[in-house]
């Protein structure tokens, strides 16, 4: 038994609490080394003849990837609180794994073992449940649609007449997107996450200059007003982007640094090395990068902290947003955050609190900063599938398999999956414009655990570059779109809220140690099974269902029909680029 690939550690995505009753424990083992595990559990304060008293309970894999297996078993402590450890078995040896090491044999004092103290419901990872089953739609308000000429900005472009730049402006405006709320609802989207919308002088608004104002060039604040309440009587959440990393360089406190020096009462607003402030490659102040006009703003200054909390309250309390996104999250200090949760919970339970952290984000998703992330480890896995083909069928279901064992099951059910985004080429673009491509990818997007979203064009088969290539203005005009695409995502979006056990209701597991060139993974409860298949190649593939089907069962959910079989563990035939989902019930 390799015992340096054993691990385990209490908290986090170890040992994490699933409801207010239920303890979800998972270990970490070499890849086809153990073969069973028993857990060793009892309550602290149960003893007989000077014996801790324990109970056994089974250890399933539960993934696999390519380096090692996971194991999880759900335990439900009658008091709430719980010793453990793991008997581990291998062909060739018996051991038992506690917080103290390694042991031949069981030890009866619970003071070795591995402890969780006590299942608080207070400390239950209490994202909104709404995330789970909503269906996102980002939109760059100037690129979207021009609902209102009377407030476009100077010097506005022709809709769509022109290639998008760094500092060209075409119009799109809050209007525009009440406009067209009926398309978006014919989509099927029931959640809108909005790039920045306050004042600002650039077209992608991330350098704000007053954060409690709508930006001209979009509207007014009723119109906001309106726009949310358009959207929430059709049943659409709608998050903001707040941009407290940094200001814009045209921002009143920075404005009063530049200007008075260390005889402003903004001065420690802000990170100067060194005063007067000075521009250029490297500032001699703390910025975004080292973006001149985006000064990084100090969030550990209590006026600082008050005022954008201040922000993030306003928001909700005067329009009734539903969340925010956060961004370059990772680059403020944790108590900020933990601070900012308190304040927007406070004034509406619910709200979705997403960050954009590229990295490992586990340190903001103990229950106290984040709900969720923007999942980029997903879409770089999935490019590198089946944009530039980099990496196989296997490799992609070890490398997301990796990811999702890094996080809590209930985590994972409200990250934030997108593959596309105003930072990024689009989609079609990076698939060379291969269209059968992009359908596997969205395909994938709407049925993989978490919660997805659509850059907006995207449905439509827009092309362009990194930004500012991607910022085109939508396309309104029906002959211009690839209307095969649209009703491939517009299908796929309405397969996902048909059967909610593609919208996070059930269990998730790739079915990556059966031998395929497939994509595979299956999203199950009980006996209830839906089999999503992804051909990511150009030869036909051949995929042996690994259950027993009852009662002929098998049915092909894109088609809605039922597939006849004589045999009891089918095979399914999928062409070059092709994809089946298939439900069953098994034995």
């Amino acid at each position: 038994m390799e015992r340096s690939a054993i691990f385990h550690r209490p908290g986090n995505n170890y040992s994490f609490i699933l409801d207010e009753d239920t303890l979800c424990i998972r270990i970490r083992t070499k890849k086809a080394d153990v073969k069973r595990i028993d857990l060793i559990y009892g309550d602290p304060y149960i003893w007989e003849n000077d014996k801790w008293i324990f109970q056994r309970a089974d250890v399933f894999i539960c993934a696999t990837d390519a380096l090692f297996d996971y194991w999880e078993v759900n335990i439900s402590p009658p008091h709430r609180r719980i010793r453990y450890g793991f008997e581990l078995h291998s062909n060739e040896e018996t051991v038992v794994l506690s917080e103290k090491g390694f042991h031949e044999e069981i030890i009866y004092d619970c003071g070795y073992y591995f402890c969780f103290p006590y299942l608080h419901k207070s400390e239950l990872f209490d994202s909104p449940e709404w995330v789970k089953n909503t269906v996102w739609y980002q939109i760059f308000p100037d690129r979207f649609f021009n609902g209102n000429k009377l407030n476009n900005p100077k010097d506005v472009q022709q809709w769509g007449e022109t290639e998008p730049s760094t500092n060209n402006f075409f119009g799109g405006d809050l209007h525009g997107v009440e406009q067209q709320l009926d398309y978006l609802e014919k989509l099927g989207i029931n959640g809108i996450y909005f790039t920045p919308i306050f004042t600002a002088p650039s077209n992608h608004k991330y350098d704000t200059i007053d954060y409690f104002s709508i930006d001209p060039q979009f509207g007014t604040k009723e119109d906001f007003r309106n726009l949310v309440e358009a959207c929430h009587a059709r049943g659409i959440k709608v998050m903001l982007d707040a941009v407290f990393n940094h200001c814009g360089y045209y921002f009143p406190p920075f404005q009063d640094v530049l200007e008075k020096g260390r005889g402003s009462e903004y001065v420690n607003w802000f990170y100067p090395h060194s005063l007067p402030l000075q521009e250029g490659d490297r500032p001699n102040y703390e910025a975004f990068a080292f973006v001149s006009q985006m000064p990084k703003l100090n969030t550990q200054n209590p006026k600082v902290k008050k005022y954008l909390l201040d922000v993030a309250a306003y928001w909700i309390k005067e329009f009734d947003i539903d969340g925010w996104r956060l961004d370059v999250a990772n680059e403020v200090d944790h108590q900020f955050w933990r601070d900012f949760r308190n304040v927007v919970r406070n004034e509406k339970p619910d709200v979705y609190i997403l960050g954009e952290v590229w990295h490992d984000a586990m340190p903001w998703l103990n229950g106290d900063q984040f709900d969720a992330v923007m999942n980029y480890p997903f879409a770089t896995n999935v490019l590198q599938l089946l944009a530039s083909q980099t990496i196989s069928a296997t490799e992609f279901m070890d490398s997301m398999t990796t990811v999702l064992q890094s996080y809590p099951t209930n985590v994972m059910n409200v990250t934030f999956n997108l593959v596309g985004s105003h930072d990024t080429s689009r989609i079609l673009t990076e698939c060379q414009d291969d269209v059968k491509r992009v359908k596997l990818i969205y395909l994938l997007m709407y049925t993989f655990m978490g919660s997805p979203c659509m850059y907006y064009g995207d449905e439509i088969g827009m092309t362009g570059g990194k930004d500012p290539g991607c910022r085109a203005c939508m396309e309104w005009v029906e002959e211009k779109q690839n209307t095969d695409l649209l009703a491939h995502v517009t299908k796929c979006i309405s397969l996902r809220k048909q059967h909610p056990l593609l919208a996070n209701d059930g269990h998730f597991q790739f079915m990556n140690w059966v031998e395929s060139n497939l994509v595979v993974y299956r999203r199950y409860m009980d006996d209830r099974n839906v089999f999503v298949l992804i051909n990511p190649t150009n030869s036909t593939q051949t995929y042996h269902i690994p259950y027993e089907i009852k009662n002929n069962s098998l049915k092909n959910l894109w088609t809605d029909e039922k597939i006849v079989t004589s045999e009891s563990s089918p095979q399914i035939q999928l062409m070059p680029y092709d994809f089946k989902i298939v439900e069953f019930y098994a034995v």
